[in-house]
């Protein structure tokens, strides 16, 4: 019997003993190819030699030093890395250990800025529906992910929320994007004036919007009537990259497709690839400046900020990603990647859409594709899928509650950036037999 508490006390994992590249080996010898990289982690794959040498080597020189004492080589040159790379005027890193991390920070550090410019009585965050920012209670309260909020609902700060994103659904019939965009623009004016706009600190959105809804990307127009809205009104605006972000979407950071720059930036997953726990925020100068005026410090922290070989592996992967052009790669062959998904998987009888960027798609599934009807919630199947996927070999990110909280299902695909053409073909080979098989077995139970 196992000590640890893990994720589910009723399942049964199998023992993961080796990895290398895109696959992961069992201790019974089962090949599992990671379509989904673990959680849209694994950019580089698994065994990257070059990373775990770097790793090796920070552990050699000088493997903790706290942050409170001391600042470190490897940290200095990772923040110098990522600020350069970063959108204008992005002028300093944190470095933390992971995206709920990040999340927690940012919505802090927005906090700060402005009673360091002296208007305290902004409070009020806006989150969107059907979003997920990470479990520590500030971020799951921005949040918008209705599961994981439920039990825990007395303890959040309350939130202000508009609706999500999601044109599958929310695109009324006759209405273009753009049209859909404006309307929800005039959505978040009409939350503000309501909340009061000296009230409200920030607005909080995943660019392209991760777990939750399953790789929704915005409309066109939609982030910077967003970005114009928030400069009207003196408001902040946190994009939450943490999943979307360094690369998976085809673009560094995946607000570069849209047009806008953030006044702060949450990323995680990408940033180290899974080597090791880290993530970070990044900030426009002027809120640097602001803190700096004022108190001269970041009311914030934790024990293993700038951690050094959590930040070698960053700043290794990072260099890997940049000089073989991975995120080209990732833009061209999520091209072919794109096209495959619909080939093999369009005209399924219950997929209803499919949806994403770069090496980040979802493909939502409907008991009805003319009418959008999902399946029934008692059926679970986001978790018939995921076990049909991992019986052929195949990692997926499968997830319930799509639509509203409960109904809903969809499957995530975030691969390795190394994939290959190949590697693709099987993962979309394996998952389009995964979704016959599950959705067969319903259509025959009815």
């Amino acid at each position: 019997m196992s000590h640890i508490l893990h994720r589910s006390l009723r399942a049964c994992l199998p023992t993961a003993v080796s990895a290398q590249g895109m696959r992961i080996f069992d201790s019974e010898g089962q090949e599992y190819i990671d379509g989904s990289g673990g959680a849209a982690v694994s950019c580089l794959g698994h065994g990257n030699a070059e990373v775990l040498a770097a790793m090796h080597a920070q552990i050699d020189r000088l493997a903790y030093a706290h942050t409170g004492f001391f600042t470190t080589e490897v940290a200095e040159e990772l923040a110098d890395t990522l600020i350069a790379d970063a959108p204008a005027g992005t002028s300093h890193a944190y470095l933390v250990s992971g995206g709920s991390e990040a999340m927690e920070a940012a919505l802090k550090l927005a906090r700060q800025y402005f009673v360091e410019t002296g208007e305290p009585e902004r409070s009020v965050f806006i989150g969107r529906q059907q979003s997920y920012h990470g479990n520590t209670l500030g971020a799951l309260a921005v949040g918008g992910n209705e599961w994981r909020r439920k039990q825990f609902a007395p303890l959040l700060i309350d939130v202000a929320r508009v609706s999500a994103c999601y044109a599958y659904r929310g695109l009324k019939a006759g209405e273009s994007p753009e049209q859909y965009s404006e309307r929800l623009a005039k959505e978040l004016e009409a939350t503000i004036a309501e909340v009061g706009p000296r009230k409200v600190i920030a607005f909080v959105a995943e660019t392209v919007v991760g777990a939750t809804l399953g790789a929704v990307p915005p409309t066109p127009g939609y982030f910077r009537r967003v970005r114009d809205i928030c400069n009207r009104h003196g408001i902040l605006l946190i994009s939450d990259e943490v999943m979307c972000g360094m690369g998976r979407t085809g673009t560094l950071y995946a607000t570069e497709q849209e047009g806008f720059v953030p006044d702060i930036i949450a990323i995680a997953k990408g940033l180290g690839g899974g080597h090791q726990p880290i993530g970070a925020v990044l900030m426009q100068s002027k809120i640097v400046d602001a803190l700096r005026r004022g108190s001269g410090l970041f009311q914030h922290g934790h024990t293993y900020l700038g951690h050094p070989v959590a930040a070698a592996a960053a700043l290794a992967v990072q260099r890997i990603v940049k000089r073989d052009r991975l995120v080209e790669a990732v833009r061209a062959k999520g091209t072919y990647f794109a096209r495959r998904l619909c080939e093999t998987l369009g005209s399924h009888p219950h997929v209803g859409d499919i949806r994403g960027r770069g090496f980040f798609w979802g493909v939502e599934l409907v008991a009805n594709r003319e009418t959008k009807e999902p399946f029934d919630p008692a059926l679970k199947l986001h978790a018939k899928l995921k076990a049909a996927a991992l019986e052929r070999g195949l990692m997926t990110y499968p997830m319930g509650g799509t639509i509203d909280g409960q109904r809903g299902d969809h499957v995530l695909l975030a691969p390795p950036f190394i994939a290959t053409q190949a590697d693709l073909d099987e993962i979309v080979a394996r998952l389009a037999d995964a979704i016959e098989t599950g959705t067969a077995s319903l259509r025959r139970a009815a």
